[in-house]
């Protein structure tokens, strides 16, 4: 089977323009598809142990859903990913303050983030790997961000059954900048993720408070629920009366992750669904990953032939910590003229027999 391409229309937005969608299949018959409205991943088909097909995230099967309401279903997160207390931050002495939806709070680049910005999409081939580049110039002011963000982002579908997602982003003024892939998986093709096996390389938590803002602290895993160094059922601890996990109203956390440099690609966090047998690794050159066990799901959406219930998805998104601009001890993630953001991660598929 040869690498291939194609483009075929996904609708149109309410001002008219056209959305498109991407779809990658790679010699092994691994198929992605991803629309330029929002870097959004619609559809990830990969094989079981029988090597039967089943699409193992959450989506719809045209663009309105995802201009309507949608969890951030697949998408391309920016400026910046996660939370920032009260929408503020001081930069360089000034302080700057974005909208806040999310409650008292600015989530994942505001409520016109990039997740519903209308990317330039390239194909490409090379080889037996095929992509997509996306491209966004995000303009000075947008959302309350300072500075014009020129933002590429490359999503190739390896022979290797690799999913590569590399950032890269310049600015003109001083800015915040946190960006990542908001994909939801279910490796069992529907139900929910509860038996899911789930190992994170992480001796730490960054906790929150009730809001889900970080206190600043650092917080180890061991003893508690949060300790996935050791494969353990998604649904295996996430009733337990422990605080953080009533503030998250189960897992909606950043776990620090084990580095032996800041920059150093490493296996994040490795997912085995065990009757499929289906195997999701993530690689990342992030110091964070940011685990979501579904919970605001609640069975009133529905995509692709499927209800979307109560922890029927979970994501690994890869990043630096949330409301870094706010908290001093934390990775810096203000980028400045001249400097060149840029960060890899990729989710490798495969099937444990």
């Amino acid at each position: 089977m040869q690498a291939s391409i194609t483009q075929t229309a996904f609708g149109h937005l309410p001002d008219g323009r056209a959305a498109t969608l991407t779809t990658l299949t790679n010699p092994n018959g691994l198929v992605v598809k991803i629309t330029d409205f929002g870097g959004i991943i619609t559809e990830i088909h990969a094989p079981d142990r029988h090597g039967v097909l089943a699409d193992i995230t959450l989506g719809f099967d045209t663009v309105a859903p995802y201009v309507k309401d949608s969890p951030y279903f697949g998408a391309l997160i920016g400026r910046y990913g996660n939370r920032l207390r009260d929408g503020r931050f001081t930069l360089d002495g000034q302080p700057v303050q974005l909208p806040t939806n999310d409650g008292a709070h600015h989530l994942h680049g505001g409520a016109l983030g990039y997740h519903r910005v209308l990317w330039r999409a390239i194909p490409f081939q090379e080889g037996d790997s095929v992509g997509v580049t996306l491209i966004y110039r995000s303009p000075d002011g947008e959302q309350g961000y300072p500075g014009t963000l020129d933002v590429t982002v490359v999503v190739e579908l390896t022979a290797a059954d690799e999913l590569v997602v590399a950032f890269d982003a310049v600015t003109d003024k001083a800015t915040p900048v946190n960006l990542t892939q908001h994909a939801y998986f279910n490796l069992a093709g529907g139900g929910d993720i509860l038996g899911h096996l789930l190992r994170i390389d992480a001796d730490t938590i960054t906790p929150i408070d009730s809001t889900l803002i970080p206190t600043g602290e650092l917080a180890l895993v061991a003893g508690t629920a949060f300790d996935f160094r050791t494969p353990h059922p998604i649904g295996e601890r996430i009733g337990n009366d422990e605080e953080q996990l009533r503030h998250g109203s189960g897992y909606d956390h950043n776990f620090v992750l084990n580095k032996p440099a800041l920059r150093a690609m490493t296996l994040a966090a490795r997912v085995h669904e065990p009757v499929s047998g289906r195997v999701l690794e993530l690689f990342t050159e992030e110091p964070g990953v940011q685990f979501y066990s579904g919970n605001f799901l609640d069975g009133t959406l529905a995509g692709k032939g499927r209800t979307y219930g109560f922890r029927s998805g979970f994501c690994l998104e890869p990043q630096h910590f949330p409301d870094s601009p706010n908290q001093s001890t934390f990775p810096n993630t203000i980028l400045r003229p001249g400097e060149e953001y840029a960060t890899v991660s990729k989710y490798k598929f495969s099937v444990e027999k």
